[in-house]
């Protein structure tokens, strides 16, 4: 009964809005209108390729029509009376543009690039959630649409030291990003409670360092292998989605210094083991070893070194031997001098790794080549933070606190979370309505602004449950503010497509945060207040 009752909602909802003429799609396409007819998906109909090297892609759509809707279509070279055609074509030289063209014999995806065609088949599957009829056959409204994304960066980060979800929810996580045209996952994966990647030269890392979670210090070390490592990134990069690993450095290291405390760099009484010791020569030959099998295990060329609130537990090197040395060698004054001195170190060994280097954005005050370092703005209270970065001509991604955080509350109602010292709410309005031109630091500096990204910290968060209703639905307002131009959007208009979606959510069976009906499920997970921010 409750999956009937799934399939009335989504029909009634796809026909309303076809019946409005309004593209469903989401992210909203830069230029979309109906044409005539249906075009039908069946078991008659074939996935048509011109070049074979798009066989992958044609299988991921294969894949994706027989998982949602039990529909076995073949791929071939020839034609059929029906039939999905994937072609590449010259055009924008956006490698994410896109063309959809359909009638009633055929929907045409053509693009110049792998990543188009996949944002293409992307917008045909969500054309497909609108009417259907399972099991049968998919009658789908042709549109046809020619696409391509404000930004090249649109990401999610997630925070798994605090607490540890798993293979099978990351892989979930990185289907809905493909299902929104969402294409960099950054994965945290170490930080103070625990550390989640496996390192062969240094196994303490993860059967010492990978016990406990913000939860229960002493839960069963949790971690994933290299070899879970490699399966992930192949199955995003099947989604056209780039990984992108954090090993956090000089703070936020304790998790590590409880494994290997030689390279302990001390901290404070609220946050013991903070730092890594930048005072002994040993501590960058052990992160440089790091570094290297983390590279090797991530294509992504983009190796994220944390360097952030350095300042909660660095105290200690006022009084360290070898970092006093340090600082006399180098004519460093202050901790902060010796903290970029770090950073600088550690970056030229991402960059002899052939890698850029990415960090937060306390890493603005270092001097890097702008080129190989990308920024992330995270303070929004500190807009200063956002012009140096830009003054140096580093590229940036926007993700500040607010409103990307999405930890953060979005409802007045909600008791669980954390809230910006004034309360205001990251609520989908606010992420809807982001632009990086009401940033004073940006205008003229537009080339150097790569994208947006929402960041999933887990202090709060410690079951799948809790995780759904964070980043459901804003997940969608974060693809269309990464997607669409803002002269474009239109958040009431919004809120209609949404209403798809949320019947989408619930046939995944995800616990999102219905903001039509608030009460529908309830705020889940428990609260803390001693977590750093």
């Amino acid at each position: 009964m409750k999956r009937y009752s799934l399939m009335i909602a989504l029909l009634f909802m796809g026909f309303s809005l076809a019946a409005q003429n309004v593209c469903p799609v989401i992210p909203l396409p830069v230029k979309a209108e109906q044409g005539r007819g249906t075009f039908t998906i069946s078991s008659k109909t074939t996935i048509g390729l011109e070049d074979t090297s798009l066989h992958s892609l044609a299988v991921y759509l294969q894949e994706e029509l027989l998982r949602r809707y039990q529909l076995s279509v073949a791929i071939t070279h020839r034609k059929s009376a029906t039939a999905i055609l994937l072609k590449k074509g010259n055009g924008s030289s956006n490698e994410e543009a896109y063309t959809l063209t359909m009638n009633t014999a055929s929907a045409v995806i053509t693009a110049a690039h792998r990543e188009g065609i996949f944002n293409g088949i992307i917008s045909l599957l969500q054309l497909t959630t609108t009417v259907t009829t399972p099991g049968k056959a998919l009658t789908v409204p042709c549109w046809n649409i020619t696409d391509a994304p404000q930004y090249g960066w649109r990401g999610v980060m997630l925070d798994e030291s605090r607490f540890f979800f798993g293979k099978a929810k990351v892989k979930s996580i990185l289907n809905w990003m493909a299902f929104y045209k969402l294409n960099r996952f950054h994965w945290h994966l170490t930080d103070v409670p625990g550390w989640r990647l496996e390192i062969k030269k240094y196994p303490l890392l993860t059967t010492v360092g990978g016990i406990g979670n913000i939860v229960d210090p002493k839960a069963p070390a949790a971690y994933y292998t290299q070899e879970d490592i490699r399966e992930i990134v192949a199955y995003a990069q099947a989604r056209c989605i780039v990984v992108i690993p954090e090993i956090d450095m000089p703070g936020h290291a304790a998790a590590a210094n409880r494994a290997y405390p030689a390279f302990d760099g001390g901290g404070t009484a609220k946050y013991p083991q903070f730092t890594f010791n930048p005072g002994k020569e040993g501590t960058y030959q052990y992160l440089a070893d790091i570094l290297t099998e983390t590279d090797k295990l991530f294509p992504s060329q983009l190796i994220h070194l944390g360097g952030d609130e350095v300042t909660f537990g660095n105290a200690g090197w006022d009084t360290d031997s070898g970092v006093i040395r340090l600082k006399a060698a180098h004519g460093l004054q202050t901790r902060k001098q010796v903290e970029d001195y770090f950073i600088q170190r550690m970056a030229d060994t991402v960059f002899n790794l052939h890698n850029k280097v990415m960090a937060w954005d306390e890493i603005a005050t270092t001097t890097l080549p702008a080129d190989r370092t990308i920024v992330c703005w995270w303070r929004h209270d500190k807009p200063e933070s956002l012009a140096l970065a830009l003054g140096k001509g580093y590229s940036v991604v926007l993700c500040p606190r607010i409103p990307f955080y999405f930890d953060f509350v979005q409802d007045s109602a909600h008791k669980i979370g954390r809230r910006w010292k004034d309360g205001e709410l990251n609520n989908l309005q606010s992420v809807y309505d982001f632009t990086a031109a009401r940033l004073p630091a940006v205008p003229g500096h537009e080339s150097l602004i790569l994208g947006v990204q929402a960041c999933i910290w887990t202090e709060t968060v410690h079951n799948n449950n809790r995780l759904d209703f964070l980043l459901f639905p804003r997940i969608a307002a974060l693809s269309e503010t990464a997607w669409t131009p803002p002269g474009q959007k239109d958040f009431i208009a919004f809120k209609a497509r949404l209403k798809t979606q949320q019947a989408l959510y619930a046939k995944d069976s995800l616990y999102y945060f219905d903001i039509f009906s608030p009460g529908r499920h309830t705020e889940s997970g428990q609260s803390r207040t001693d977590y750093i921010d």
